[in-house]
C-alpha cells in the first residue's frame, strides 16, 4: 500500500519544541505522498481536488512513539510488582521469555501483543523480543501486518541468565543474530531489525565485541538498558571494573551512540559524566516512569535530561509498565517528576504537560527521523481521537482538552490511525 495524498479536517495539536504546543481548531491538515504539507484555515486551491476526511470535532495529533517495550512480557503485565529488577527478571521475566522457544506459544502470545499495539495511539515503537530466532521472526511478521513502523530486536544473552534462556556461547549468540538478520533481509516494509544486547550483566565482552561488528556491517541501530537499579549497577561495577561508569561499558565496544544510533532505557541513576557522554554521543534516553516505580527502581531525573539537551523520549516498558499507552507514560512522567522535585531534588522542577507530550511525539519520534510532528516535511503519522467532549466543555481550550484526554482516556477512543500517509483504520 503506497502513501496517499489527502486532507484531514479537525482540531489539530502538535509540538514545535519541548515548550511549544500549537493548536488549530477546525483546520485542514494536508498530506502529500505520506508527508505533512501544511495546516490551513481555508484550503488552498492547489489542494482542492484532494479527498477531505472530515473529522470535525475530533482531536488530531501526531502518532505516539514508544522507545522501549518488551513484547514477550505483555502476557504477565500487572503481575509480580512486589519484586525489584533482578529478582523480577529471575522470577517473572526470564521464565516467561523461556516459553518462546515454543513457536506455537509465541504465535498466540505475540498475536495478542500485536493487536493491542495496532489499536493503540502508537505509530512507532522499539521492541525487545527474546533470544529465540523463530519466535522473533513470528513477532516481526505480526508487527508487519499492523502497519506500525517498528524496530524489533532479537535479544542477546550469553551469561547471568537461567539455563533454559541463556545462549550457549558468545559465538552462538552472534551466529544466531546473523542467521536472524539473513532471514529478515528484504522481508518487511514496516519492520526493521535493531541490535539488542539485553544489558551488560547478561552480555560478555566477547559478545559485545561481536555485536559491534554486526552493527557496523549492517549499519543497524542499538537498544539496551542503562543504570536502572542500584543492585544492577553494583553488579556492572563488579563485572566491568575498568569501566568509568555503566555507559562506558557499552561505549568501549562501540555500542553507545556515535556511529551507532542508540537507545538506552531508564537511566534512573545516570550521573553527570554518563549524561554528558550520552549527549556527546547522541544517545537517546527512553524514560519509562511507570516501570521505574512498579519495580522500585526510583525516579529518573528527566528534568535534567531535558534541560541538558539530551535526546529523550518515552517508553511504556511493558511489563515493568502495565500498559502500552504512551498517554499513560506522559502523565506518569509528569507525576513522577513532581515526586522527585518535592521529595528528592528541589532543583529539578517538574515536567510540564507540554514537555511530556513532546517526549511522547517529536522527542522520541526523532529516533525514526522526521517523525512526531505536523510541521512541513515530517512523515505523516497521525491519530484521530474521538473524545466526544460533552456540552459542559464549552470554552475549554484545545490544549486543555488534550491534557484532559491524556489523563483520563480509557484507550478506546482512537478512531483512526495513519502511518507515513497510510491509513491503518
Amino acid at each position: 500500500m503506497k502513501p496517499k495524498s489527502f486532507i484531514l479536517k479537525g482540531d489539530i495539536c502538535f509540538s514545535l519544541d519541548k515548550d511549544t504546543l500549537v493548536t488549530y481548531e477546525e483546520h485542514f491538515l494536508v498530506c502529500i505522498n505520506g508527508v505533512s504539507a501544511g495546516i490551513f484555515k481555508a484550503l488552498p486551491q492547489e489542494y482542492a481536488a484532494l479527498e477531505v476526511l472530515d473529522y470535525s470535532g475530533k482531536l488530531i495529533i501526531p502518532g505516539l512513539t514508544d522507545l522501549h517495550i518488551h513484547a514477550p512480557q505483555y502476557t504477565f503485565r500487572g503481575i509480580g510488582m512486589d519484586d525489584e529488577l533482578l529478582s523480577w527478571l529471575n522470577n517473572r521475566a526470564f521464565p516467561e521469555e523461556g516459553r518462546y522457544s515454543d513457536t506455537a506459544y509465541a504465535l498466540e502470545a505475540y498475536q495478542s501483543f500485536a493487536e493491542a499495539m495496532q489499536a493503540s495511539a502508537t505509530t512507532r515503537a522499539c521492541i525487545f523480543a527474546t533470544v529465540h530466532v523463530p519466535a522473533t521472526l513470528i513477532l516481526m511478521d505480526l508487527m508487519e501486518k499492523t502497519g506500525i513502523r517498528t524496530l524489533v530486536g532479537k535479544v542477546n544473552m550469553d551469561r547471568n541468565a537461567p539455563d533454559y534462556l541463556v545462549e550457549k556461547s558468545s559465538e552462538q549468540s552472534a551466529a544466531d543474530t546473523l542467521a536472524w538478520l539473513e532471514a529478515c533481509a528484504g522481508r518487511y516494509e514496516n519492520v526493521s531489525p535493531i541490535v539488542t544486547p539485553r544489558f551488560i550483566p547478561s552480555c560478555s565482552d566477547e559478545l559485545l565485541r561481536s555485536l559491534h561488528g554486526i552493527q557496523q556491517k549492517y549499519a543497524l541501530p542499538v537498544q539496551s538498558h542503562l543504570s536502572e537499579n542500584t543492585a544492577e549497577i553494583e553488579l556492572v561495577g563488579q563485572l566491568c571494573s575498568d569501566a568509568e561508569f555503566y555507559g562506558d561499558a557499552y561505549d568501549r565496544f562501540g555500542l553507545f551512540g556515535k556511529d551507532a544510533p542508540t537507545i538506552m532505557a531508564h537511566c534512573v541513576y545516570s550521573g553527570e559524566k554518563e549524561i554528558l557522554r550520552m549527549k556527546e554521543n547522541g544517545v537517546y534516553i527512553a524514560h519509562c516512569p511507570q516501570s521505574n516505580t512498579n519495580i522500585a527502581s526510583g525516579v529518573a531525573p528527566v528534568r535534567k535530561f531535558v534541560d541538558m539537551g539530551v535526546r529523550c523520549g518515552l517508553g511504556s516498558d511493558v511489563a515493568g509498565g502495565t500498559t502500552e499507552s504512551i498517554f499513560r507514560a506522559m502523565t506518569d512522567a509528569v507525576q513522577m517528576s513532581k515526586i522527585r522535585w518535592r521529595l528528592q531534588d528541589s532543583t529539578l522542577r517538574p515536567l510540564t504537560f507540554e514537555e511530556a507530550f513532546y517526549l511522547g511525539t517529536k522527542g522520541g519520534g526523532g529516533f525514526f527521523g522526521k517523525v512526531g510532528s505536523f510541521e512541513t516535511g515530517y512523515e505523516f503519522d497521525a491519530v484521530v481521537i474521538d473524545d466526544a467532549p460533552p456540552k459542559h466543555f464549552h470554552g475549554i481550550t484545545l490544549r486543555e482538552r488534550l491534557e484532559k484526554f491524556a489523563y483520563i482516556s480509557s484507550g478506546h477512543e482512537i478512531a483512526h490511525k495513519f502511518v507515513s500517509g497510510k491509513q491503518l483504520f
